[in-house]
């Protein structure tokens, strides 16, 4: 078969399989190009899910009839800088379309309306029908740019047939639209779909409320904002606390150079950044912009432009790591507060919503229940608390003493609530929940969770002085398992004993323990060993050395903190909240679960009806 040329309508055909794979694709070059105007409103109007009709109106600089003409050719394009059309040099290119193919492979493949008026001209429009101009005239609008695009690959069935729904369709258009916008706070975006509107932003936002806006209102309350530089590289955006995280990592955005993008080397790095304080399958949600040097990105491995090369990945996955964990850090003991319908689950007695029964009304119960509030049996079975009282009668007794109390010794006042963030210590229920009460509202701990935060945090301290402290034990553990986990332990001896974990082979299937961190006490040894060579299976060779050192930590100190189940003192759960309130990262466990809540005075009073 001989080489021949491809003719042209084929030509536009491929080009704009490339560029066009969707009608997302199709949309996102239509609105990069009304951000690279200069537009300070983007209105876009979708139907079918883009297959029927996507329309995108800016106010941007516009363009006259000549400059049209020249835009529906290939290749053609005003966004590189003539300083750049000798030396070729795309990589100082700073807009967000530079190729010059959008508008001509859409206009091969749909039936493409054109309008447009620069501020001082007159406007015009012209019809490309599947690559044949079918009109060509002025038009009546105001400055800015108006683009239609009907019936998206209606006359190329072997490329229709492989869309998916309507509905999957608008859900990758809504995706494109609202990266976009939240790379431009300082735009004002529009979106319509069959006639309603799903997302509206109005200009000028701040970078962290637009972010909230276009993902989560609760957002903006639970996260802290990211800032960070390095080498020329700068780092900003907002990243949501641990504890408010999602199921899946639909909620990560990247942007490099003002450009979304999806990468995976900084999918990776968010993962790392988050690694102990996330379950392994919940996800963080981030919005993170990175600034890099021109030259030190690739923004043309790509026809859609959506994945980019830099020229130091290891640099970049750092600085998203290091950026990441230094904010939060600075977060402290925050957790993600409740939301409306975790409140919501709240009910008062008999499972309704909070009573408003006034106290002169019947409070009677079947009498098989009346029989068990007697002197003998406390109102709240199962809780510690500083005051214990016992009811004599259900009914409520206006007119009568109250009860009486069985009080704990008293060694000291009770702490006041004013001067600690988390409250003072008022009880614990079932064994694993301190309450607390603070200024304002009511506070609940896991006391599992919040200690194994604390244990974890300690053994990183000890680790950056020079190594945990160990403790010997008085007759060597020995531990079974198989020889390949024995091979791995035995491989991270000593990087084991920086955290007082003092570790030997003791033949093929087995470890001597001699030693544990000594701020561990008496826990299960086995068990621990165990889990941290499965740790290593799972993620020995995928991690750094501080990654492996990290997952090392939380596995410890998941066996090193108090249990549920263990009745504490007044004291020690006071202790508990004040360690808290200066340790980082106290707000989540190590697996990514908030340590505590707080019931504001408000939401309290709301269960109650008093609101």
């Amino acid at each position: 078969m001989s080489i021949r040329r491809l003719p042209e309508h084929l030509i536009n055909r491929i080009a704009a399989g490339e560029v066009v794979e969707r009608p997302a694709a199709a949309l996102k070059e239509l609105v990069e190009n009304a951000i690279d105007a200069g537009a300070s409103r983007v209105f876009v109007r979708l139907s079918a899910g883009g297959t029927a009709l996507i329309e995108v109106v800016d106010d941007g600089s516009g363009m006259d009839a000549a400059a049209m003409a020249l835009a529906l050719e290939r290749h053609a394009t005003s966004k590189l800088p003539e300083s750049l059309w000798e030396s070729g040099a795309i990589e100082g290119v700073t807009t967000l379309g530079f190729r010059g193919e959008a508008l001509p492979s859409i206009a091969s493949v749909a039936r493409l309306t054109l309008e447009s008026r620069p501020r001082e001209g007159e406007g015009w429009t012209r019809i490309v029908d599947n690559g044949a101009v079918v009109h060509d005239g002025p038009a009546a609008l105001p400055p800015g740019t108006r683009v239609k695009v009907e019936g998206l690959f209606e006359r190329v069935p072997a490329r229709r047939k492989f869309l998916r729904s309507p509905r999957s369709e608008y859900a990758a258009c809504l995706d494109v639209v609202r990266r976009l916008a939240m790379a431009r706070p300082d735009i004002a975006f529009s979106l319509e779909h069959d006639g309603r509107r799903s997302l509206s932003v109005q200009g000028g936002d701040s970078q962290a409320e637009r972010v909230a806006a276009l993902t989560d209102r609760a957002l903006f309350d639970n996260s802290v904002a990211v800032d960070f530089a390095r080498e020329g590289v700068v780092l900003g955006g907002v990243a949501g606390l641990p504890t408010f995280n999602r199921g899946i990592a639909d909620h990560q955005y990247l942007f490099v150079n003002g450009r979304p993008v999806k990468d995976r080397l900084l999918v990776g790095a968010v993962r790392g950044a988050y690694a102990e304080m996330l379950a392994r399958d919940r996800h963080a949600v981030v919005a993170l912009f990175l600034d890099v040097p021109a030259d030190a990105v690739d923004v043309n491995v790509h026809p859609a432009k959506t994945e980019v090369r830099f020229r130091d990945p290891a640099l970049v996955r750092g600085m998203i790591v290091s950026g990441l964990r230094r904010a939060l850090d600075a977060a402290g003991h925050r957790s993600a507060r409740p939301s409306e319908a975790a409140l919501g689950l709240w009910t008062s007695e008999g499972g309704g919503a909070a009573s408003t029964r006034h106290p002169s009304e019947s409070w009677d119960l079947p009498v098989g229940e009346r029989d068990a509030y007697n002197e003998e049996t406390p109102a709240f079975a199962g809780v510690t608390t500083e005051v214990s009282r016992t009811v004599r009668d259900y009914r409520p007794t206006f007119f009568t003493a109250p009860p009486q109390a069985r009080a704990e010794p008293a060694t000291e006042p009770v702490p006041s609530t004013v001067a600690h963030h988390l409250g003072a210590a008022r009880g614990q229920v079932a064994r694993t929940y301190i309450v607390a009460e603070a200024e304002d509202g009511l506070i609940l701990v896991d006391q599992h969770a919040a200690h194994e935060r604390l244990v974890l945090e300690r053994l990183r301290v000890g680790l950056a002085n020079g190594g945990v402290r160990a403790q010997a034990l008085l007759l060597p553990e020995v531990v079974e398992l198989d020889e390949t986990a024995c091979d791995r332990l035995e491989e991270r001896i000593t990087e084991l004993s920086e955290f007082g974990l003092d570790l030997e082979r003791f033949g093929p299937n087995a470890m001597l323990v001699r030693a544990t961190p000594a701020l561990l006490g008496q826990g299960d040894v086995i068990g621990l060993v165990r889990d941290l060579a499965d740790e290593l299976a799972a993620h020995d060779q995928a991690l750094s050395l501080r990654e492996r050192l990290d997952h090392v930590a939380s596995t410890m100190a998941c066996h090193g903190s108090v249990r549920a189940g263990r009745v504490l003192s007044v004291a020690e759960m006071n202790a508990l909240l004040r360690e808290m309130e200066v340790t980082p990262h106290s707000g989540q466990c190590n697996h990514g679960r908030p340590t505590w809540v707080k019931l504001r005075t408000q939401d309290v009073e709301k269960l109650f009806g008093r609101k």
